[in-house]
């Protein structure tokens, strides 16, 4: 080190601080392309994964399919393992739930950092959650609200039915506007505030503006939804922002921010099965339901859900007043009786006794035992490596494929070794 009157040279800080320039010049580098365009973030997500090495050929010259089999069994296996833990823990969960999807179609949902933009993306992701929500939650209802323009709109009642709730979507995806926050939760409370005791009712905004454009204090609208146990929940596709960080703690919901498209998604499947209720907000009741019956095939009347004439085959017949309605579950709008179906009623009972989740093991070649999955009979064994890992039931010791796995824990809901084991005298 040199001394150059009251102040001092340091060679070798100066070199690594050179090293560091250099690394990140490098580093800048690496995000541009060759014409020195900076990659966006789906860009750099692609760059990363360097998916084109893992392309292969066939004998006959043709690319295989990537297999991406490994990658979706670890993130069922993540969300598996989340729900056994609650279950084991014995929390207490809602059987009948209200919610309404809120979608940001601002003009921040326009934006093409998710390819090819914002709200392509979480029309995709939306139409599979729903779908997933009501094989997860058969008794429950879904609404649609969307905000543009520093309005709320309700495309949808809140209903049953998931193939009604898709085509509106579908047919409503455009983007102006701002987006206003506060319009959304006075709109849904509103809605959810006619809502039965027995009802969970809960709000998942899918949001992707920076900020919020409301005509009064959305600190009140909070408090309004906090007293009315109105759970809100919020996924982010930009930044956090406080507001709606402010709004999730309020009101007992959560609150995450995407990273990317596959997040997106598994953060919205995460709000599929039902949420623990909240101490103060779990009270039992009884609800009086009844069982309808599809009509006679030469009766004709009238839908009381659509208004139109229908044959008694394509609906069913309320055994209290006796009206035609389209689809189950769902509420009489003629005497109020909550109608389901017997399979529905005993589908939602799975996730309070789930199955236990599979063990991980691997099948080596000389093991005797656990050669073929004891679901679907197919081998076990990868010819093209010494070892194949799979899944074993830890009761039964019986062993099943990836995709075995994923039928009993998200549709079967029971164990095909457990029940063979039982049936037997």
């Amino acid at each position: 080190m040199y001394g150059v009157g009251g102040g001092g040279f340091n060679a070798s800080s100066t070199a690594s601080g050179k090293r560091k320039n250099q690394e990140e010049d490098e580093e800048d580098e690496e995000e541009e392309t060759g014409d020195g365009r900076v990659l966006e973030a789906w860009e750099r997500a692609y760059a990363d994964d360097r998916s084109w090495e893992a392309l292969q050929e066939d004998e006959s010259g043709l690319l295989r399919p990537i297999d991406t089999k490994n990658l979706v069994h670890s993130q069922y296996r993540r969300r598996l393992l989340l729900r056994s833990a609650a279950a084991a823990a014995r929390i207490q969960k809602g059987l009948i739930r209200y919610l309404y999807i809120v979608i940001d179609l601002s003009r921040a949902a326009s934006e093409m950092d998710y390819r090819p933009s914002r709200m392509a993306v979480v029309a995709k992701c939306a139409e599979a959650f729903i779908r997933e929500f009501f094989d997860q939650n058969p008794l429950s209802h879904v609404g649609l609200v969307t905000i543009k323009d520093g309005i709320s709109h309700r495309l949808t009642d809140i209903g049953g039915s998931p193939e009604s709730q898709i085509m509106a979507l579908m047919g409503k995806l455009e983007c102006s506007g701002d987006s206003s926050l506060q319009n959304a939760l006075e709109l849904v409370h509103g809605y959810l505030n006619q809502i039965p005791s027995y009802g969970h009712k809960e709000v998942l905004l899918l949001y992707s503006a920076l900020n919020t454009c409301d005509p009064g204090d959305i600190m009140e609208t909070i408090e309004k939804c906090k007293k009315s146990k109105v759970r809100c929940s919020v996924i982010g596709l930009a930044a956090e922002i406080f507001i709606c960080k402010h709004l999730c703690e309020e009101t007992g919901g959560s609150y995450t921010v995407a990273l990317d498209e596959s997040h997106f998604k598994e953060l919205l499947l995460e709000h599929a099965p039902p949420p623990p209720a909240i101490a103060e907000y779990a009270a039992a009741n009884l609800i009086k339901m009844g069982f309808p019956q599809r009509g006679a095939e030469d009766l004709i009347s009238i839908c009381s859900c659509h208004k139109k004439v229908k044959s008694g085959a394509e609906g069913y017949i309320c055994p209290r007043c006796k009206v035609n309605v389209c689809e189950l579950p769902t509420e009489c709008r003629t005497c109020g009786l909550t109608l389901v179906s017997s399979p529905h009623l005993a589908r939602s009972y799975h996730h309070l006794f789930p199955v236990a989740p599979f063990d991980e093991v691997t099948f080596k070649l000389g093991q005797k035992g656990g050669q073929n999955c004891y679901g679907c009979q197919q081998s076990l064994i990868n010819s093209a490596s010494q070892s194949n890992l799979h899944v074993c039931c830890p009761k039964c010791k019986q062993h099943f494929c990836f995709d075995c796995d994923i039928y009993i824990h998200e549709s079967l809901h029971n164990c095909p070794g457990c029940e063979s084991q039982r049936s037997l005298p």
